[in-house]
């Protein structure tokens, strides 16, 4: 080998052995620990916060486990136990979604001790940005263990095959089943209640963990899916998919009713909107799209009025896009006329167009609100009160890792319609004590009620199975918790669920 092939040699392994050592740098730092105290309930809870990463090991060779691939950040809040007390407390897991989201949002927003408040119409507060108490906390129920996947919060990959690997739908369902047991032995907590919690994506792969920890003989007590994602095929906007058509229609009628923008019957309310939009789309939209050039000309002019009416388009636009109206033209049809776009998560939301009045929506307005304070509060609150390191860099939102997502399962090649309720089914079959709770927010234009209907409504499962499923309603968007009124609905409506 020639001395500059060596030289390129050695330069092409320096990034591979920096990502190794950052792991290895990791998974050495000792657990970050602190306490703090919350009423709940009535009652005054103590609680230690432990800051630690979890290996996740090479098991290529079998039950030979290797090098470590990643090292995966958990923040777990547990209560501080009274002498003699050893009744087995319940611990929940929880993670959000994207894929490419850290947990913050669901532990400064909902179910940790901290929240961060935001405007209770989905606006975007004047700093300062700090948490305080959260006295609606999951906490009073539940030890809490949230985790950031690969490449989310604190957590990394020591290499780019391990990235490749677990930037996967299978890939991160094996890598949080894993942390899942581990942190189990750790703590010794086997005998405790098991929950598991998502958020969006987070249901997708929530409901893979289900079975997958099944298989493995880990049984959980219940499972919480909050902002459905579990099949695909019912919310992403592509050509010969009509579902989306469908199922956001009652959506977005309910959405420009709250905007003012509906006249008619079903300008009386979001409510009735969305019920008149969902007799349109049983009774005639389906049939209509199913025929497609087969309708005659009559009807598709009906199904192009009526849908103006529930949306409040224009007729014309309606069918110039062929009697289907995408998520970004809603977006940024509705109020054109009002210089402004709909926010995608929180649909209550409305941001500015650009002058230029262009058809691009650029940025989500809903989502937008949150980003911001949640990453200052959340960065204030992990390194000045839980003492997190400030060398370690946090990935609130990683685009890079939503970009380069393996959406295929198991043999199939290509990134079609990923679906894990396929899995949830298996798991609620083989589990006969498995419960859901499922949350869906009216004015969520990612993850629409309707379409998490659907998806629960195809689950293949027998009748009497079906009656361990729970789905509860919100009037906020994607993340409902962040509505005063819908986070107090949530904590009773799952007090309720719980055995």
């Amino acid at each position: 080998m020639t001395d500059s092939a060596a030289a390129a040699d050695k330069a092409a392994d320096k990034p591979k052995q920096t990502q190794r050592d950052a792991v290895e740098r990791a998974l050495a730092a000792p657990p970050r620990r602190s306490t703090g105290a919350i009423k709940l309930g009535g009652k005054k809870l103590e609680f230690s916060v432990e800051g630690a990463f979890v290996p996740v090991l090479d098991t290529s060779q079998g039950e030979k486990r290797g090098e470590p691939l990643a090292a995966v950040f958990t923040t777990a809040y547990q209560l501080e136990r009274k002498p003699g007390d050893t009744k087995p407390r319940p611990v929940c897991f929880a993670f959000n979604g994207g894929p490419g989201s850290a947990s913050i949002w669901l532990q400064l927003g909902a179910l940790g001790p901290k929240r961060l408040r935001i405007g209770n119409d989905g606006s975007m507060l004047p700093p300062p940005y700090e948490v305080e108490d959260n006295p609606l906390s999951w906490f009073e129920h539940f030890d809490l263990v949230f985790i950031d996947p690969p490449h989310t919060g604190y957590s990394i990959t020591a290499s780019d095959d391990a990235r490749k690997k677990m930037l996967s739908v299978d890939g991160d369902v094996a890598c949080l089943t894993d942390v899942i047991r581990q942190w189990l032995s750790r703590h010794q907590r086997w005998t405790s209640p098991l929950y598991v919690a998502g958020e969006s994506y987070g249901t997708t792969r929530g409901a893979a963990i289900a079975d997958k920890l099944a298989e493995q003989g880990v049984s959980l007590a219940g499972l919480i899916l909050i902002s459905c994602a579990m099949d695909l095929q019912s919310i992403v906007f592509e050509a010969r998919n009509d579902l989306p058509y469908a199922l956001f229609l009652p959506a977005f009628a309910g959405v420009a009713q709250y905007h003012g923008c509906l006249k008619g019957p079903q300008s009386k309310s979001a409510a009735a909107a969305r019920a008149l939009a969902t007799e349109f789309v049983e009774s005639d939209y389906l049939r209509v799209l199913h025929r497609g050039a087969g309708a005659t000309h009559d009807e598709r002019a009906r199904v192009a009025k009526r849908i103006a009416e529930l949306t409040g388009l224009s007729a014309t636009l309606v069918e110039h896009r062929n009697l289907r109206i995408a998520d970004n033209t809603f977006f940024t049809e509705l109020l054109r006329d009002r210089g402004q776009i709909v926010g995608r998560l929180e649909a209550r939301v409305a941001g500015p167009m650009a002058l230029a009045r262009t058809h691009e929506w650029d940025f989500d307005p809903g989502m937008e609100s949150l980003v911001g304070p949640y990453t200052m509060a959340g960065m204030g609150y992990f390194i000045g009160t839980l003492g997190f390191d400030p060398a370690w860099h946090y990935e609130v939102l990683s685009m890079d890792t939503n970009k380069h997502w393996n959406w295929s399962r198991g043999e199939a090649q290509g990134n079609s319609f990923c679906s894990t309720s396929p899995d949830l089914s298996r798991a609620l079959r083989r589990n006969p004590h498995l419960r859901v709770l499922v949350a869906s927010g009216h004015f969520d234009l990612g993850t629409p009620s309707t379409a998490s209907d659907w998806s629960l409504a195809q689950l293949d499962i027998p009748a009497d199975v079906r009656q361990r499923v729970t789905h509860k309603y919100y009037d906020a968007g994607h993340m409902m918790y962040t509505r005063d009124e819908d986070l107090a609905k949530l904590k009773k409506d799952l007090a309720a669920w719980l055995p």
